[in-house]
Parts: C-alpha cells; sequence; structure tokens
C-alpha cells in the first residue's frame, strides 16, 4: 500500500459521515430499521457538494435513465450509487477504494432493498475492475481529488465506457498555487493530492480519448454550499462526541475550515466535467 492509498483510507476510516452514523440517525428518528425506503436516507447520505440537486445536474448531462449502466468511481457510502438507481432506474455500481465504506455501503443498498440495482465494489479507480466497455456513463462527485494519478483514471473512464458513452464528474481545481503550508494541511487533514486546473483537467480528458463538452467553474457556486456543509461538520462531530462513534481526527476540522476560507476567496475552487467517448 503506497502512501497516497495509506492516507486516503485513513481519512475515511475517520470521517465525519458514516454508516454507523446514519444508520443512528435512522434509529433515533424512526424507531427501527424496518422497511426503510430510499428516501428517508437522502437527508443522510448525499455527501456531495450540492446534495441532490448537484447530481441531478449530473444525471441529465450524462442523460441517466432507466436501465443506464453506470460506475461511479469513488463512490464512498454509496449515495449516489443508490439515489441513481431509484430515482433514475438505473444499473449502477459504485468502485470505492476504502473497504470498511464499501461494507457501509453494501449494507445500506441492502438496508433499502436496492441489491439489484446496485452495487459498491472496494477498488481502486486507477484500476477500475470492470470490463472494458461496459458501461454507458461514469460519474463522480468531488473524489478524484483524492486520486495521484488523474490521467490515469480518465484513461480508466474511456477504458469501461462503451462508444458514445459519457463522463460526468466534479471535482476540486486550483483556481492558484497552493502555498506549501496550505498543501501539507490539505494533505494531512483530507488527504489531498495536487490539483488539477480547469484547464489541464479538460486537456487530460482530451489526452484520455474523450471529446469534451462542457468544463463549468463551480468556484461561485460552491461558497455558500461549503459554509453549510462545515457547519454540519462540526455539529457532527458533535453528535458523533455525544454518541461514543468516531468524531473524525482533528487535522480534517483544520484542514476543512481553511479549505472553506480558500474556496471564499476563490483560490480553490470546483469543476463540472462532461465529456464523450
Amino acid at each position: 500500500m503506497n502512501d497516497a492509498t495509506a492516507q486516503a483510507i485513513y481519512f475515511y476510516d475517520r470521517h465525519p459521515m458514516s454508516g454507523q452514523i446514519i444508520k443512528a440517525k435512522l434509529q433515533a428518528a424512526r424507531g427501527h430499521l424496518d422497511g426503510v425506503t430510499p428516501e428517508e436516507l437522502w437527508p443522510h447520505d448525499q455527501d456531495h457538494y450540492g446534495g441532490i440537486a448537484a447530481t441531478d445536474a449530473l444525471a441529465a448531462a450524462a442523460s441517466i435513465g432507466p436501465g443506464t449502466e453506470v460506475a461511479d468511481f469513488c463512490a464512498g457510502l454509496g449515495g449516489t450509487v443508490r439515489y441513481l438507481a431509484h430515482r433514475y432506474g438505473a444499473d449502477v455500481t459504485g468502485i470505492e477504494l476504502t473497504a470498511s465504506r464499501a461494507q457501509a455501503a453494501e449494507e445500506l443498498i441492502a438496508l433499502v432493498g436496492l441489491q439489484e440495482r446496485a452495487r459498491v465494489r472496494q477498488g481502486n479507480v486507477m484500476y477500475v475492475p470492470l470490463a472494458d466497455e461496459c458501461v454507458d456513463v461514469v460519474v463522480s462527485q468531488e473524489a478524484l481529488c483524492h486520486v495521484p494519478d488523474h490521467a490515469k483514471t480518465l484513461s480508466e473512464a474511456f477504458r469501461v465506457l462503451r462508444k458514445g458513452g459519457r463522463l460526468a464528474m466534479t471535482d476540486w481545481i486550483a483556481n492558484k498555487p497552493l502555498s506549501v503550508p496550505d498543501a501539507k494541511l490539505m494533505w494531512d487533514g483530507m488527504a489531498i493530492q495536487p490539483l488539477e486546473t480547469l484547464a489541464t483537467y479538460g486537456e487530460l480528458a482530451r489526452a484520455a480519448g474523450f471529446r469534451v463538452e462542457a468544463a463549468t467553474d463551480l468556484t461561485e457556486e460552491w461558497g455558500p454550499i461549503l459554509k453549510q456543509r462545515l457547519a454540519m461538520y462540526q455539529r457532527l462531530r458533535e453528535e458523533a462526541r455525544v454518541a461514543g462513534t468516531p468524531m473524525g481526527h482533528d487535522a480534517f476540522h483544520e484542514s476543512y475550515i481553511r479549505f472553506v476560507d480558500l474556496i471564499t476567496k476563490r483560490e480553490l475552487g470546483g469543476i463540472r466535467l462532461v465529456a464523450v467517448k
């Protein structure tokens, strides 16, 4: 296991949002976990910027509908996997590096009865455990920032897509190079790899063989969203403390506060990239 893999796993094993916390919230609200519907998870499992609306934007850009075969790179707890399977009738396979989160995702899939259309496999998106040309769409949401080789990952997306298949993803970008202290803080707290720019992401996609349809700067849109998420994480941290569940490591909270500051200053930002094979 290399340093990048170990750091990402360390981060996500201590993330303030976990399958255990989601189940605890449902148990507290319902009194039991029988007959949980996919919609009941949505307030708790949509761990990406902009929530359901952001996923709907990707689904529209990728023309996802009933029967569309989708791969979700860096699927986490499977919130997007379950949402696309239930709301759109897609058949969705998530790829998630961290074994504990892949297992938790599978448990949540089973909890809401989506096993026939949704699954999360443990695996590395630089070496995707899927066959050539086996899916119609690849999606990813704010996660490739943890991956050390973006060119390799986009090449893997191109490989698993069928001819005419679509890539629709969001990720962090650097509008200004990070200082050495900020880069170290982002690495220590959130396992953030060197970031692409709006321009270089498009260049990497074209080098992988894609035709880029859109590369949209989301920096302004993310500012207020991320301030809200910071407040959410601080609330989750306190709830975890009270419940006696993992609170996340201190470096995450320190780095996230700085991340929100850098987004507000437009030194960091976001991209929505849509491309076609």
